[in-house]
């Protein structure tokens, strides 16, 4: 059987909810161990998708703050 290839979520945030639905299946005891394993799988996908956006995110915030961000100072 072919493996599906992984399936962009179109956001962060579609993928957070998707990632949420799984783990609330899986936790529910009901799947088969075949469909276990795909959901693990699919989870793993959807939270390194998660983790890549978090970080492109860091460093472009870090390259703001490096670049233009002063501390607010009162006068």
């Amino acid at each position: 059987m072919a493996k599906a290839p992984f399936k962009t979520p179109a956001s962060y945030e579609a993928a957070l909810e998707e990632l949420e639905q799984l783990i609330a299946v899986i936790e529910s005891g009901q799947l088969p161990l075949e469909q276990l394993l795909e959901g693990y799988q699919r989870g793993a996908q959807l939270l390194q998708f998660c983790r890549d956006k978090l970080q492109a995110v860091e460093q472009q915030i870090k390259v703001l703050d490096e670049g233009t961000l002063k501390p607010w100072m009162q006068e």
